[in-house]
């Protein structure tokens, strides 16, 4: 089922509610229709099915770029500025630049297009947008543009599709994601607070599983580059900060090491996170959102869309 991004998005999910005498809600109860998690458990056959013959061009500077989970995706491709800093005139030169858009109707990122005077590139889930129409080329990287607006699998075949014009192959990704979706979960707990750290080529995936707690489960997170962490942000955490350090390899890893020690010198709750590809590493946390939103009793498919005042606000945005 479909809906337009600015239509109000009653028909996705179900608010059962029972009334006092003088007609008030005490008690609603949220039935999600179970979106996010069904795109999550088809990312190996989304991934399986992308098709990415085209290469970017030889020599080229290329620049990735987006909005929001968009934009995570645009980090994970390659270098990347995020649309507005585009349209600043802030981003590095580039001779190509190639956005990120699951439906193609991001109005910045648009408008970043438009202000581009060079080859432009579009990684999307729909052949025919507003930046579609803009773009030199087009790569639609999904089989069906994702129902929920928590998006997982839309991410990871937007990655991989990136990362595929840049001339990775990315065969073998759908059957690591298949691993990863049998391993034991991340636990479920009721910290008010969640941080996420990491650096060089995991610095997106902690971006994106911080989004992905913050619109599916609706808590407190925040993302943190491994060693800025450990210069003046320790003094705002305490043992009710429930922390995930990605651990990646070489430096990053050593200094992973020293943000595990100190966090849990505050008495915070750490787990370590072993890394090998941004699309297999964000896996664990889209799992964790649904879990934990589960566990909380909220919707992780609309991202508050269909509640006051989220809605209001997202509609006052131009």
């Amino acid at each position: 089922m479909r809906h337009g991004r600015r239509e109000h998005p009653d028909a996705v999910r179900e608010l059962l509610s029972l009334e006092d005498r003088h007609g008030r809600a005490w008690y609603r109860r949220t039935v999600s229709r179970g979106l996010t998690a069904a795109a999550i458990a088809a990312q190996p056959d989304w991934l399986r099915a992308l098709r990415v013959d085209d290469r970017l061009p030889e020599g080229a500077r290329v620049l990735f770029t987006g909005c929001g989970t968009s934009f995570h995706a645009a980090l994970a491709a390659g270098p990347a500025a995020q649309a507005l800093d585009v349209v600043l005139g802030q981003a590095p030169a580039a001779d190509v630049l190639v956005a990120v858009s699951h439906e193609g109707e991001t109005a910045l990122t648009l408008e970043a297009v438009r202000a581009f005077a060079g080859e432009t590139w579009l990684i999307t889930g729909k052949a025919e947008s507003p930046v579609a129409a803009v773009c030199d080329h087009v790569v639609v990287a999904t089989p069906a543009v994702e129902e929920s607006y928590c998006h997982t699998a839309s991410y990871t075949c937007a990655v991989a599709a990136g990362r595929a014009l840049r001339g990775e192959d990315v065969s073998s990704l759908a059957g690591a994601v298949e691993s990863a979706l049998v391993t034991d979960r991340l636990p479920v707990s009721a910290h008010e607070r969640w941080l996420v750290a990491g650096a060089g080529r995991d610095w997106p995936t902690a971006l994106e599983a911080v989004l992905k707690l913050r619109e599916g489960a609706h808590v407190a997170a925040e993302a943190h580059q491994t060693e800025q962490l450990l210069h003046g942000h320790l003094a705002a955490l305490d043992g009710g900060v429930r922390c995930f350090v990605l651990r990646g390899e070489a430096r990053a890893a050593e200094r992973a090491d020293a943000a595990v020690t100190a966090l849990r010198e505050l008495g915070c709750d750490v787990t370590m996170l072993p890394t090998s590809h941004p699309v297999v590493d964000i896996v664990p946390f889209q799992r964790l959102a649904v879990d934990l939103a589960g566990a909380r009793g909220v919707d992780p498919d609309m991202i508050r869309w269909d509640e006051e005042p989220w809605d209001r606000a997202r509609r006052s945005v131009p």
